[in-house]
């Protein structure tokens, strides 16, 4: 990638070069070049990224580990996703674990750790939570007997009750899960905060980091968890999950497992065949991201990536946010102004669901808003805008500030 610089002094590729990396940015809708504000949902992918997984598609397809070419060849892409992987959130490459899906990991590692509690041990999940990081924890309580609490969101701040999450932990707390930064509201949350917390009473922390992943640099050690889960299809890769956890624990914990898979981890966490392809792609996606930085290590130039993204972030959703609220009848949630956010808004216009708004905003505009709970629906029950919920603006590494200035028109024109 051939860069240029927003900025002088920056280290990182332009928006403009970035925007040349995604083909979907092409498209045209509604007579207008389409504006993905539906990134938190899932972002575009770059044509590199499409690349890794049609070349591992169709120059490498084997299954793994076996003395053949191909399935050598599969083996070496794993083993450098598992790097590249392992460089993105700060850990080992034989801390990563790949999955179908950030969901269906957090589940297997719950009934794992299931086993090793005892019935009246306790949970502690959270409102703020997409329901991934809540219903694997909740369901223990049938199968385990185990006892589950949640900390309530406070509305006025879309951030945690602190007092009460302090006030739930206990002598029997074994677990608490939280995200690292809300789907539905961009909330970040005060992950070192937590973990302190955590410790004082020993318990085990997991953290969701599948909305905190495309915006901020992921680093484990100094979040202190003991475990880690996100979705590179949220930070410009295919579909697959990864689960990251310390090895002394991926080791220790027993997961469910076929009795001829292998015992060491990471891959006695990982069940059937997985998607290889998806692996590829993933790697490649981290790979696309250090490549926007033109010097330095993979790791080096992902903090200098992610400084940048960040940055611009906040510049983009600072605007949004100043524009929409300035719209007669919008209603914005989530964090205030100052408060720590990830560039996401959800917002209400009178008048309309959020399904007709996104509606009419694709129709007219080629603006494409994501709708609903986002299955954080505790989210959309405590600020009572259950069933409809709320419309979501997300910005990407490829979103421009004329795109939000579309959207801030367009919501003008339709309140």
């Amino acid at each position: 990638m051939t860069h240029t610089r927003d900025h002088a002094t920056s280290p990182v590729a332009s928006v403009d070069t970035i925007r040349s990396a995604f083909p979907a940015l092409g498209r045209i809708h509604a007579n207008r070049p389409v504006g993905y504000f539906d990134a938190p949902g899932g972002t575009q992918v770059p044509a590199i990224v499409a690349e890794a997984v049609a070349q591992q598609m169709l120059r490498h397809n084997a299954n793994a580990h076996w003395a053949f070419a191909s399935s050598q060849e599969l083996d070496e892409v794993i083993a450098a996703s598992r790097s590249a992987l392992s460089d993105f959130v700060g850990g080992r490459p034989d801390e990563i674990v790949f999955g179908p899906n950030m969901t269906t990991l957090t589940f297997h590692l719950a009934r794992a750790l299931g086993r090793t509690f005892e019935p009246g041990d306790e949970i502690i999940v959270t409102e703020l939570d997409h329901m991934a990081n809540v219903s694997p924890w909740q369901d223990l309580e049938t199968e385990s007997g185990i006892v589950a609490r949640t900390v309530p969101l406070k509305p006025e701040t879309g951030g945690l009750d602190w007092a009460i999450l302090e006030s739930s932990l206990s002598a029997r707390t074994r677990l608490v899960a939280v995200t690292a930064a809300s789907n539905a509201l961009g909330t970040i949350v005060d992950l070192p905060r937590v973990q302190a917390m955590a410790r004082s009473v020993g318990a085990l922390l997991f953290v969701d980091a599948v909305h905190l992943a495309p915006h901020e640099r992921i680093d484990v050690a100094a979040m202190g968890c003991d475990f880690l889960a996100c979705s590179p299809y949220k930070f410009y890769g295919p579909h697959v999950g990864l689960l990251w956890g310390r090895n002394e624990l991926l080791q220790e914990v027993l997961p469910p497992k076929l009795a001829p898979s292998p015992d060491t981890a990471p891959e006695r966490w990982e069940t059937g065949t997985l998607n290889h392809e998806g692996i590829a792609g993933a790697g490649a996606a981290v790979d696309f991201l250090a490549d926007l930085a033109d010097h330095g290590t993979r790791t080096e130039r992902l903090d200098a990536v992610f400084a940048e993204l960040s940055r611009r972030g906040d510049n983009l959703i600072a605007r949004l946010r100043e524009g929409l609220a300035g719209v007669p009848g919008v209603r914005l949630y989530g964090p205030l102004p100052g408060a720590p956010r990830t560039p996401t808004l959800s917002f209400t216009i009178e008048g309309y669901t959020p399904a007709e708004a996104a509606a009419r905003l694709s129709s007219s505009s080629g603006l494409f808003l994501s709708h609903g709970n986002f299955y954080a629906s505790s989210v959309t029950a405590r600020l009572g805008v259950e069933p409809e919920g709320l419309l979501r603006a997300g910005c990407a590494c490829y979103t421009s500030e004329e795109e939000v200035e579309r959207l801030i028109e367009a919501v003008g024109r339709l309140a």
